[in-house]
């Protein structure tokens, strides 16, 4: 392996993190609905949990409400009850065969602890760079050892990868700053 692959397989696994830590911040609701909110739930199918998303049509109603459509008649109460038992505060209504589910309006409080669970999630993505970057460092001392690469490579090596996770862990803080003010908006 040389420094080459080093800083190209951290670079990877660090986009990587960031590409998880964006899919967590979309499932943290804010005070407008989109039908990401609702991929963690899963419904009863057939004796089998299945995604939400696998047993009904999402879509956007308004911009506080999401309609939910089941493919099948008997799992509108299935689907129903799913939702209202999610950890996610929700309370649908069923009219006809589609589900609408309004997003209640966020209290002062609930934001300010959202935006906790944000920070505490960065944190969380903070520590997976850092790790990925002490992997990195670790792989260069082992070359060093082998003796395949120079002190001077080594030295160069670790700068580059110390760049690269401050990048990173930058745009961690940026995602973090922005999902904070999308949720203090009112």
């Amino acid at each position: 392996m040389s420094t080459d692959d080093i800083k190209n397989t951290a670079q990877t696994k660090m986009g990587r993190s960031i590409e998880a830590f964006k899919a967590e911040l979309q499932k943290i609701r804010t005070g407008r609905a989109h039908p990401g909110m609702l991929d963690q739930i899963h419904v009863e199918y057939y004796g089998s949990p299945v995604p939400l998303s696998q047993v009904a049509q999402l879509s956007l109603l308004d911009a506080r409400t999401i309609g939910v459509q089941p493919w099948e008649k008997p799992m509108i109460s299935k689907v129903e009850k799913a939702i209202r038992e999610s950890d996610l505060g929700l309370n649908p209504s069923t009219t006809g065969d589609i589900i609408r589910v309004p997003m209640p309006m966020l209290t002062e409080e609930r934001r300010k602890d959202l935006t906790k669970v944000v920070k505490g999630l960065g944190e969380d993505a903070k520590v997976a760079v850092r790790n990925l970057r002490r992997e990195a460092n670790e792989h260069g001392k082992k070359l060093l050892k082998d003796k395949e690469i120079t002190e001077d490579d080594e030295r160069r090596l670790m700068d580059e990868i110390q760049k690269l996770t401050d990048r990173t862990i930058s745009d961690v803080d940026k995602l973090v700053q922005s999902k904070e003010q999308e949720i203090l908006a009112v």
